[in-house]
């Protein structure tokens, strides 16, 4: 059987992961399908003999989907649960059982080796055990002996039973590779077991540890989604914003390497991102200034929908035989008024929507809002033609002191990385 080697590393002793015989590879097709948050990133996945394994080749599509070259090293344990073939077929790459007289370990992890992190997903207790220790007994534990003396970066997803868990040396060991700089994610304690982490938290996390750091140090706080104003126990008024631009935000703040708060009436459930919930306009100023003052923040970014005008409360439920009713609604409190009031130099980032307006004049408002309170960026939206609860968007970008605008149409997850980009430019 004759097989083709690949050439994307020529002149590397690690190049020969063979592809087989499709002209397309088993990868072709969906390599950077969802982002290019790790184009050009060279990932190592190590596997070793937990049952969360069979979890392997979805976790090496979804690095992939991103944009990640991902290449295989399993243990013998491993191999019992999950074959080579399926984890050749996930990443197109032949995996690796054996160090062989490739050196892969070398090649990879070595000081100039053509690997950027070494993600071990999942990781037993037995191998975090040897890995603190220095032992090196597996080819994935040489690699990891590997990359830990070139100083690269290691990624552990832990996942066993909960007693192994809570076992004293479990937590040493673990306790000690946090000491010698290994990253953790996870484990998630649920049915007495200590599962492995979603794959979404342990790409995020990855995205995290290998993008180019701009937010590296610094804290952020959004403001994300709608608010919403009770008229009595059950009645509210609202607005149609779904919060998917603030949850993009965060990601991708979190991506940057931010320590990130989030404001709003919903939940990311995501370990790594903070969270206030909050209900009421009148809340979510409360919520703000209470964490600018409490913890300090280098960028606000609002991107929440929060309620021009509130009502005054009816105690219980307001009968629903009456005739007709008048509501009385008064303005709320402006966030952005009493944010600038206190932090006069804040980096912040505004958020205009206007509906059916021409452009001229949503650029114009929107400048307006920038020059009254002073902000870095205001991001401008027609809502009239889309956006508001939706997946997609098209926004303008303004900058303080440019004359430019920056159009930006695509999905919300890219709206917000171009965003992050300029805030993070403001900040330098």
């Amino acid at each position: 059987m004759h097989h083709h080697h690949t050439h994307e590393y020529p002149a590397h002793p690690c190049s020969a992961g063979h592809v087989g015989f499709s002209p397309y590879g088993p990868t072709t097709r969906i390599k950077g399908a969802k982002s290019s948050s790790l184009k050009d990133k060279t990932i190592v996945l190590g596997v070793t003999g937990s049952i969360a394994a069979v979890r392997a080749v979805e976790l090496a599509r979804e690095l992939i989907r991103n944009g990640a070259d991902v290449y295989a090293v399993m243990t013998e344990a491993a191999q019992g649960i999950i074959t080579p073939d399926a984890m050749e077929y996930a990443t197109g790459h032949q995996a690796i059982t054996k160090i062989g007289g490739m050196v892969e370990h070398v090649g990879f992890m070595g000081a100039d080796g053509i690997a950027d992190m070494l993600l071990i997903a999942p990781c037993t207790a037995n191998t975090i055990g040897k890995i603190a220790v220095g032992i090196d007994d597996t080819p994935l534990t040489t690699f990891a002996t590997t990359a830990m003396g070139a100083g690269k970066p290691v990624m552990i997803v832990p996942a066993m039973h909960e007693s192994m868990y809570n076992h004293p040396a479990v937590i040493k060991n673990i306790e000690l590779l946090r000491k010698y700089g290994v990253i953790f994610v996870g484990p998630h304690i649920s049915e007495m077991k200590a599962k492995i982490a979603g794959t979404c938290e342990i790409v995020l996390n990855a995205e995290r540890i290998l993008s180019s750091g701009r937010l590296v140090g610094k804290r952020v706080i959004i403001t994300s989604g709608p608010t919403i104003e009770p008229i009595d126990l059950i009645r509210v008024l609202t607005n149609r914003s779904s919060g998917r631009t603030g949850r993009e935000l965060a990601l991708e703040a979190y991506r940057q390497g931010a320590d990130v708060t989030v404001m709003h009436n919903d939940s990311l459930g995501i370990r790594g991102i903070g969270e206030v919930t909050i209900e009421s306009a009148s809340d979510m100023t409360d919520a703000v200034l209470k964490a600018i003052e409490s913890e300090g923040c280098d960028l606000l970014i609002c991107s929440a929908a929060i309620a021009d005008y509130t009502v005054e409360k009816e105690s219980g439920k307001i009968k629903s035989d009456r005739k007709g009713m008048t509501l009385s609604l008064k303005p709320t409190r402006k966030l952005l008024n009493e944010v600038r009031k206190r932090y006069p130099d804040l980096r912040t980032v505004g958020f205009k929507a206007e509906a059916g307006v021409g452009r001229d004049e949503l650029i114009s408002s929107a400048r307006e809002l920038m020059e009254r309170l002073n902000l870095d960026i205001v991001v401008a939206n027609d809502v009239g033609e889309g956006g508001i609860g939706t997946e997609t968007n098209n926004v303008t970008l303004i900058r303080k002191g440019s004359d430019r605008e920056l159009v930006i149409s695509g999905s919300k997850r890219q709206i917000a990385r171009i965003v992050i980009e300029s805030a993070s430019e403001v900040l330098r």
